[in-house]
């Protein structure tokens, strides 16, 4: 088979979203920002929107600056957290910022699906790495990425058999991911039933006592847990931050969004020097984070030794606890906390430290952790597939993408 190298900028049409500043609406059309790039999906659940008129003053549809995306479109995210990416697989109507980029491949010469998954190569990423620029922020300019050299089979039936092999492991992975989201509907369903409806089991006899069930005590967060917070070594030297399986996994709100309710891998680790230097916290497994600085209110489960960065809370609990926890920080209504409306801005380690926090009585927690365990077991089981389905399918996309393995 025959093998091409071309820069992108020759096989794509390559754009990005509005450099003004759009006024943001409570509802209307979403407006998507690196930050909403994740894992190869779309998070909607700190998203923006804009109007309608907003969208149509600056996405307009032209023969010289590609600004609208549509079907079989790449986004990739430019500022800040680098390489999030999106195939767009319908007529999805969303505005983009600056931050993130669109490529639109020209289809006789590059299959959009193809393009994809050569951009979620190592390959690729360490092309970026080369390129990017920033320390504190990074960023890549259209420039720079046009010039990125990509390599790709002259057939296009050969591109989609190579996309049909990878695909079968992302259907695994979508189907897990499915299920997941069923398993986390019904345990807030549960949490919710037992905890903010209060119909517990018992709840018909239990009196209520200053606005909760006698037995059950309301103070700060931190009268029940020990919570600390992370830190960030000087990111302009770059030798304490590393590959995460050659170092303690550093967990970032970014890592948060793309891992769900359990973490099992990082993006970056930090060398044992830099943790001993820095004094940055060691917390265990089990351990519940929250973020509460810039995108508020993400939560996940630590699945071993790890630490993290200074926008993230960690309560460390029993496991008897973690499960009531880790669904009470999920539920928790962040945008009462602080006093301005920037929440992002408001919210600091004192806030989260002194939160209201409510514990139920024993005997109602050793309840709930008997129903919801099953629950929360099988996301975890279902989240370790994905990791190993994901792991698999990344071994295999060099090989398929330098033409190492044949299809």
């Amino acid at each position: 088979m025959k093998w091409e190298t071309s820069c992108l900028g020759e096989i794509c049409r390559v754009g990005d979203g509005a450099h003004a500043s759009l006024k943001r609406e409570k509802d209307g059309i979403p407006y998507v920002t690196a930050k909403n790039l994740l894992g190869n999906r779309i998070d909607y659940s700190k998203m923006d929107y804009i109007s309608t008129d907003t969208y149509k003053k600056y996405f307009k549809e032209s023969s010289t600056a590609l600004t609208r995306p549509q079907k079989d479109d790449i986004l990739f995210s430019i500022i800040g957290s680098i390489g999030g990416l999106y195939l767009i697989k319908k007529d999805e109507l969303f505005g983009l910022s600056s931050s993130v980029a669109i490529f639109r491949t020209k289809e006789e010469t590059v299959f959009p699906k193809y393009l994809f998954y050569y951009m979620n190569s190592t390959m690729f990423d360490n092309k970026i790495q080369s390129v990017r620029g920033g320390v504190a922020q990074g960023f890549l300019s259209l420039s720079k990425l046009e010039s990125i050299e990509i390599e790709y089979p002259q057939s296009i039936e050969y591109q989609k058999s190579i996309v049909n092999h990878l695909e079968r492991f992302d259907e695994l992975i979508d189907k897990n991911q499915n299920q997941i989201k069923l398993l986390e509907e019904a345990a807030q369903r549960l949490y919710k039933e037992w905890f903010i409806d209060i119909r517990f089991p018992g709840h018909e006899t239990t009196p209520i006592v200053n606005g909760i069930p006698d037995g059950w005590k309301r103070d700060r967060a931190d009268s029940f847990f020990d919570i600390t917070i992370g830190k960030t070594p000087p990111r302009a030297e770059s030798q304490w931050f590393v590959n995460n399986k050659n170092g303690i996994q550093w967990v970032s709100i970014s890592d948060m969004g793309k891992s769900g309710a359990y973490i099992f891998e990082t993006a970056e680790g930090l060398t044992t020097e830099a943790v001993e230097k820095y004094n940055v916290k060691i917390i265990p497994a089990d351990t519940v984070l929250v973020s509460f600085k810039l995108t508020v209110g993400r939560v996940s489960i630590t699945t071993e030794n790890m630490c993290t960065n200074e926008a993230i809370a960690h309560f460390r609990v029993d496991k008897e606890l973690r499960d009531y926890t880790y669904l009470y920080l999920k539920s928790f209504e962040y945008d009462n906390l602080g006093n301005t409306s920037a929440i992002s801005k408001a919210v600091n380690s004192k806030i989260i430290k002194a939160m209201p926090f409510i514990m139920p009585d024993k005997s109602t927690l050793i309840n709930f952790e008997r129903l919801i365990a099953p629950i929360m077991n099988e996301i975890y089981d279902k989240s370790l597939q994905i990791k190993q389905l994901t792991e698999a399918r990344d071994r295999l996309l060099p090989k398929l993408m330098s033409g190492e393995i044949e299809v």
